[in-house]
């Protein structure tokens, strides 16, 4: 059975908003709870395997998400500290991504996310590059705009995640991570000290970059 598309469009985020990103679940009490409290968007998780596993965004999680009010972005999750990329495992994840974010119902044309972070400390940058490069391609090839979470010891300069990938969409994670020539960030990410409704957050709050780009979400209304 194919999973229908969920409600609402594809949107430009304004620059100002609050929002959040969170590796649990959301019901539409907790959702309901955070928009009360003046939070505009959150961003879930997709898996790096062929199919959503448990505690990941579904569809019934991501309508309940929609409909309290929150724009809904998604970033794919990362492998443990100490990974080695590569091409091939770029190609796979990426592909994995755009999958799993058609099979809950995300529409082409919104921003997914490759989280860039805990690199094994000695891989070339140039290794780091394929894979992020094989990421964005596959994610591209089925028409979602890839963005790129850039964390702690992803390896890269702020020279190189610039002009050696292909990406548009840069997100800050609360890493000291480096900035990015010319363009600048769209999503920076902050440390959230206690449970926010229940849940355990990161911070998150939008920007138009120095180009004039923003982050493409999914939103109602």
């Amino acid at each position: 059975m194919t999973t229908p598309l969920l409600p609402g469009s594809v949107q430009n985020a304004a620059p100002g908003l609050s929002g959040f990103d969170t590796n649990t679940v959301l019901n539409a009490t907790s959702a309901s709870c955070f928009v009360n409290n003046g939070y505009a968007f959150c961003f879930r998780y997709l898996s790096r395997g062929h199919g959503q596993q448990p505690g990941d965004l579904s569809y019934t999680e991501a309508k309940t998400i929609l409909e309290s009010g929150l724009a809904l972005g998604a970033v794919q999750h990362v492998s443990m500290p100490g990974w080695t990329p590569s091409a091939s495992l770029g190609t796979e994840y990426g592909t994995n991504a755009a999958y799993n974010a058609a099979s809950i119902g995300l529409p082409a044309g919104m921003n997914l996310w490759m989280d860039l972070e805990g690199i094994a400390s000695g891989t070339s940058a140039q290794t780091v590059i394929a894979y992020s490069n094989a990421w964005y391609d596959a994610v591209f090839a089925a028409g979602y705009i890839p963005g790129i979470y850039v964390g702690a010891n992803c390896i890269l300069t702020g020279d190189q995640l610039y002009n050696s990938l292909k990406y548009q969409h840069y997100w800050k994670s609360l890493s000291q991570v480096p900035s990015i020539p010319v363009r600048g960030y769209q999503l920076v990410q902050s440390f959230s000290k206690d449970p926010v409704c229940g849940v355990s957050i990161d911070k998150d709050s939008t920007m138009t970059d120095q180009s004039g780009g923003t982050v493409l979400w999914l939103k109602m209304g």
